[in-house]
């Protein structure tokens, strides 16, 4: 199987992943803020990661921590407007970055992409744009979210970014899951004693039901150690709006659990947003064949 082919294949484990988290942040949401959620998640991560800062070369650390600052801000904006959406909602606004990408691309690196990868992304969005019809107008829930789409857009294109600069010396997923990690730990930690002081808020984490912490270690191992390191390896073979587009399966997938395990509805409009979406992934990957006499790219 081609280099590209493998980490597509890893992105679409990541967005499936990504999906069956919403619902895990809603149900903790309830009961954690955002800075809360996001200390215990990483926490959780770097109890298996921390071993992998031994050995983590220079150019692994550096990209590593001004990932793992972008990744902070971006889950943070988009737990606290979970706070304040519903969790179909929140995840159909975050799949905005499909669209995010090809523009800030554009915008700060003077890309272009032809018209294919254009029309994925317009499908995409026209399907983003049928789920979100059937839901309640715009909230500040929504704004919020929709600023975390923005960061996760920048951050699609940095881990482009910084793959196409160190290819004489590739980075090493793991390493580069354990130093976001850490960041994303000392910035919640940071912040959380700027705000009250202390953490004794700890103390009463231990009281969480079973049903929340078995939604914090998912979150923690599978969703921020497992995905993490995935999408840093996956993002190595496939350029960011390919991968942006496979992103935009994330709300498809939440949607569904959404209906599993919240209750939470999709109607005739919804259902076809789905398939446009899904439709948008499968002709982004469509090549054109190769004139007679030349070479395919």
């Amino acid at each position: 199987m081609r280099p590209e082919r493998l980490g597509l294949l890893a992105l679409l484990v990541v967005t499936a992943v990504w999906g069956t988290t919403f619902p895990a942040m809603k149900l903790l949401s309830a009961q954690l803020d955002a800075l809360q959620i996001i200390w215990l998640r990483f926490a959780i991560a770097l109890l298996v990661l921390a071993p992998l800062w031994r050995g983590m070369l220079r150019h692994e650390r550096l990209w590593g921590c001004a990932l793992g600052l972008l990744m902070f801000l971006a889950f943070w904006l988009q737990v606290e407007g979970l706070a304040r959406t519903s969790s179909n909602r929140n995840a159909f606004v975050t799949g905005l970055n499909v669209l995010g990408v090809p523009l800030l691309a554009m915008a700060l690196l003077g890309r272009r992409y032809g018209w294919r990868l254009w029309a994925a992304c317009a499908m995409a969005c026209a399907g983003m744009a049928l789920m979100f019809h059937e839901d309640a107008p715009w909230s500040r829930g929504d704004t919020l979210t929709l600023a975390s789409a923005v960061l996760y857009a920048l951050y699609i294109l940095a881990l482009e970014e910084c793959a196409r600069r160190t290819l004489a010396r590739p980075l090493r997923a793991s390493r580069m899951a354990a130093a976001q990690a850490t960041v994303m730990v000392l910035a919640a930690t940071l912040l959380l004693l700027t705000r009250d002081g202390a953490m004794h808020w700890l103390a009463s984490a231990g009281a969480l039901p079973p049903a929340a912490w078995a939604a914090l270690l998912y979150l923690g191992l599978l969703a921020s150690v497992v995905v993490v390191t995935l999408q840093a390896w996956g993002q190595q073979r496939v350029d960011a709006m390919r991968s942006a587009i496979v992103f935009g399966l994330e709300p498809v997938v939440a949607a569904l659990t959404a209906w599993a395990l919240l209750g939470e509805q999709l109607g005739w409009a919804g259902l076809g947003g789905a398939a446009l979406i899904v439709g948008a992934l499968v002709f982004s990957q469509i090549r054109p064949r190769a004139r007679p006499g030349m070479h395919s790219p």
